[in-house]
């Protein structure tokens, strides 16, 4: 089984989605309420998949001092996964090591292949709360014959990043993500697959069309993410067009 690491942070107003709290009508404290439910749905995902889910979070020591709260980062995400997993003792949780995204995910993957001699390990961004069960079953199957998969995001962004091997992480997340990791694998000598394209909430771009799809999916009585659905609901997000362009507001 591969192990699908959940790179999080607790979902504080300020720390989480600042793009979103400046770029969409949503405030920050509302920017971290959204956070808080694609990761809900992201865990549930992974839980009801084959996979073998991590919760790699951001140490308190890490955060800025303006971030840090009363109840510990490990705490705060430990409950919201209560709410989505049905035994939080099926979860493991552990720290992140590493100033960057690239040392942080280079030191969780590295250390699960080569320490816990893993088959495969993933990384995963608490912000796709389309990906579903399916979408990681399918990278699992493609990790057997391929050493690195990927799924894109809009902006050459990568909400997955699955490996059977190791490859040079230093700077690996440098965007366009999706190129550099590419490069980085082929460098290695690695063969590259790919999961299907899927939007993430870190931008206003992505969660525009996280919105259309959602409104769609309910529209034709298909399965969505329950947390993200819901509160987009509750906010009364919804997509017009103005001069052409598909633009976010509420109702």
């Amino acid at each position: 089984m591969t192990v699908v690491a959940v790179v999080a942070e607790p979902p504080r107003e300020g720390l989480v989605l600042p793009e979103i709290a400046e770029t969409t009508p949503l405030s920050a404290a509302e920017a971290a309420d959204l956070y808080a439910a694609a990761y809900k749905d992201v865990l549930r995902a992974v839980d009801a998949s084959g996979g073998d889910l991590l919760v790699n979070y951001r140490s308190d020591v890490d955060l800025p001092d303006e971030h840090k709260g009363e109840q510990s980062a490990e705490d705060e995400l430990r409950a919201l996964a209560r709410e989505a997993v049905d035994d939080i003792d099926d979860v493991r949780f552990e720290v992140q090591v590493g100033t960057s995204r690239s040392a942080r995910v280079g030191n969780t993957i590295t250390h699960l292949l080569e320490s816990e001699e893993v088959k495969s390990a993933a990384a995963v961004l608490p912000t796709v709360p389309l990906m579903a069960r399916t979408h990681i079953d399918g990278a699992a199957m493609k990790l057997r014959n391929n050493p690195v998969v990927l799924g894109p995001s809009l902006g050459g962004e990568v909400y997955y990043a699955g490996f059977t091997d190791t490859i040079d992480f230093q700077g690996a997340y440098e965007p366009p993500a999706v190129e550099t990791l590419a490069t980085r694998a082929t460098d290695a000598g690695h063969d590259v697959e790919y999961t299907e394209l899927l939007p993430t909430v870190d931008t206003a771009d992505g969660l525009t069309t996280l919105v259309t799809m959602l409104r769609s999916r309910v529209t034709a009585g298909r399965i969505v993410p329950e947390f993200t659905t819901k509160l987009i609901d509750d906010l009364g997000l919804r997509v017009e067009h103005e001069g052409g362009e598909p633009t976010l507001v509420r109702d």
